[in-house]
């Protein structure tokens, strides 16, 4: 089976966090033997109208039982079908794909932001370091308590209504953090501010950038950021996201 191959998978369970955020669990012993943190699945709808697959980042791999987490925000019509499969239903998936998180062994921070926030879970859990997570929300917060786990947890909060009264950056410098290295997902403004920050303390960072993904494996060009060195694939500077990301380091792109 190639990467490209769909197969159908049987759902193990979904439930609601919060108003428009589903948790979903799919039996997937092939993908979670080799899918690593920051990669990315496509689903496929079963409405024939909608052909193109939906990207969603993975958030945790149980190898031991085979199975795939995958969290995720209802922003359309395809992921909306998605939210109301339950469990026992199939689902035609593909992947692993994309080229996620490059572990390192360094003081690590982690920063998320929004939907951003999924796809750090199973980084925070591999990585064996000393490690802060700050997690950046509008309002109602979601998985912060399955992190508290993996290191010390710092959200923020647009309303203030919990934590920082602010965004990531305005909570790193509130409680003064500092890193060798920072793993960062999220909207591009936070990232531009991530990476700002990166240069600013000397410390290397690794981005997971969010984009709109059409064919999920590089061939359409449809997602594509701007990168400092020339793409052998399309001769111009500019990064697949799908396919030589969704993680880059910071220096080779620009935003």
């Amino acid at each position: 089976m190639s990467l490209a191959d769909k197969i159908r998978l049987k759902i193990r369970q979904q439930d609601r966090l919060e108003d428009g955020v589903y948790d979903l669990w799919i039996e997937a012993k092939d993908m979670a033997a080799t899918a690593g943190p920051g990669q990315f699945i496509s689903l496929y709808c079963n409405d024939g109208g909608r052909l193109l697959p939906r990207p969603i980042s993975i958030c945790e791999i149980d190898k031991k039982e085979g199975l795939i987490r995958l969290v995720y925000r209802v922003i359309g019509k395809g992921t909306d079908e998605i939210s109301r499969f339950r469990s026992g239903d199939y689902i035609e998936c593909m992947g692993p794909l994309g080229n996620g998180f490059s572990l390192e062994d360094k003081k690590a921070l982690i920063i998320g932001g929004g939907i951003g926030i999924p796809p750090l879970l199973e980084l925070a859990k591999q990585l064996k370091c000393e490690k802060d997570i700050v997690l950046g929300y509008r309002d109602l917060t979601f998985l912060d308590k399955d992190f508290e786990s993996y290191g010390n947890v710092y959200l923020s909060t647009e309303d203030g209504s919990v934590g920082t009264k602010g965004n990531v950056i305005d909570a790193i410098i509130e409680h003064g953090l500092t890193a060798d290295i920072i793993y960062a997902c999220g909207p591009t403004p936070m990232l531009r501010g991530v990476k700002e920050y990166a240069k600013s303390i000397g410390a290397t960072a690794q981005l997971s950038l969010e984009e709109r993904m059409a064919c999920g494996i590089g061939a359409c060009l449809a997602c594509v950021c701007q990168s400092k060195d020339l793409d052998h694939h399309t001769n111009v500077n500019n990064k697949r996201i799908c396919k030589e990301g969704p993680v880059f380091y910071a220096d080779d792109i620009i935003l």
